[in-house]
C-alpha cells in the first residue's frame, strides 16, 4: 500500500527539518491514526455509542447540531470511552540524551514522543501533565484536559534545558511522593544510570499500583557500535573521555550493552511494567501502539 502524506511523518527522519512542536505532534498523531483503517481502541475512531444531555463545561465542539436543529434541545456526542485516566509523562533532559549519531538525537526522539502522546491523550480527554528531571524535578505540571494545557506541556517541552547528570531513581522518588492518585506513568529516558536503582525507583509507583510505561530511547550506535578507525568518546555528562580503536572493544561493548538491556526488559517485565525498546531511527507508531495498548487495558 502506498505511503500516504500523513504516514510518513511517522518516520523520525522526515521531522528534522521542522522547528514547531506542536506540528510535529500534530502531523505524527495524524500519520498514526491515518493508518489505523478500524482501530480496536475504543474512544480512538469518529465513531459515537450515544448522545446525553449537554452539561455544563462540556466542549462544545462536541454538540450535535444536527439534533439541535432538529429538537431545540443541546445534545453532546458521547463517545465510547470516557475516562478520568490521569496520564504523567516524565522526561528524561539529561545531557546524555543530547547524543545522535545521525539526524535525530536522542533528546529530539524524545520530546517529539512526548509531544505526540500529550497530543493525542488531551484530544482523546485524557488528564496529562510532564515531568522534565535530569538529576532532579526541573518542570512538573500536573494533568489537565484543555487545549490550553496542552500548550503548556508542548513549550515545556520545547524550552526544556539539557543541564545536569542523570540521577532517574532519585527523580522518580520525588515525582512517585507528589502524585495523590493512581495513573498512568510514561517514563521516556535513555536509561543511563544504575539499572538496579531505577528499577527500585519505578518499583515504587507499582507500589502506589500505577501503571507504567518505560520508552527506552537509544541511537542506534549505543547498539550496535559500528565505529571504525580511532574514535575519540567523550562522556557527555562527566566530560571525561578516551581515545581508542573501537574494533578492539567492540565485542566486550556490544555484550555490556545487551546485558544493561536484558536487565531493563526482563526486570521490568517481571514488575508488570511495559517496556519498549526505541531507536532513534524508528517510527513512532511503534511507541504509540504501546500507549493505546496500555489505555484499552487500563481499566
Amino acid at each position: 500500500m502506498p505511503e500516504t502524506d500523513l504516514t510518513k511523518y511517522l518516520k523520525p527522519e522526515m521531522l528534522s527539518g521542522l522547528s514547531n512542536l506542536e506540528m510535529i505532534a500534530r502531523y505524527i498523531v495524524e500519520g498514526y491514526l491515518t493508518g489505523l483503517h478500524k482501530s480496536p481502541f475504543h474512544g480512538f475512531s469518529v465513531e459515537f455509542s450515544q448522545r446525553r444531555p449537554y452539561l455544563p463545561g462540556d466542549d462544545l465542539k462536541f454538540v450535535d447540531w444536527k439534533v439541535y436543529a432538529r429538537t431545540d434541545r443541546y445534545y453532546v456526542k458521547q463517545f465510547e470511552e470516557e475516562t478520568n485516566l490521569r496520564c504523567h509523562i516524565i522526561l528524561d533532559v539529561s545531557k546524555s540524551m543530547k547524543y545522535g549519531s545521525g539526524k535525530i538525537k536522542k533528546s529530539d526522539y524524545a520530546s517529539y514522543l512526548a509531544a505526540a502522546l500529550a497530543f493525542l491523550m488531551i484530544r482523546q480527554r485524557d488528564a496529562t501533565g510532564i515531568v522534565t528531571f535530569d538529576d532532579h524535578i526541573k518542570k512538573r505540571l500536573p494533568p489537565r484536559t484543555t487545549n490550553s494545557h496542552l500548550n503548556q506541556i508542548l513549550l515545556t517541552i520545547d524550552k526544556a534545558e539539557y543541564g545536569s547528570d542523570t540521577h532517574i531513581s532519585k527523580a522518580l522518588n520525588q515525582i512517585a511522593e507528589q502524585i495523590d492518585r493512581r495513573g498512568l506513568i510514561i517514563l521516556i529516558s535513555d536509561l543511563l544510570d544504575d539499572p538496579q536503582d531505577v528499577l527500585n525507583g519505578l518499583k515504587n509507583f507499582r507500589f502506589y499500583e500505577h501503571e507504567i510505561i518505560v520508552f527506552h530511547i537509544l541511537d542506534e550506535q549505543e547498539i550496535n557500535f559500528k565505529f571504525s578507525g580511532d574514535v575519540l568518546f567523550r562522556d557527555l555528562e562527566s566530560k571525561n573521555s578516551i581515545k581508542t580503536q573501537p574494533e578492539y572493544i567492540k565485542e566486550l561493548y556490544r555484550d555490556r550493552i545487551s546485558d544493561f538491556i536484558e536487565f531493563y526488559k526482563s526486570n521490568l517485565i517481571n514488575n508488570k511494567i511495559d517496556y519498549k525498546l526505541l531507536t532513534t531511527n524508528m517510527p513512532f507508531d511503534k511507541a504509540l501502539n504501546e500507549y493505546l495498548l496500555k489505555r484499552k487495558n487500563y481499566f
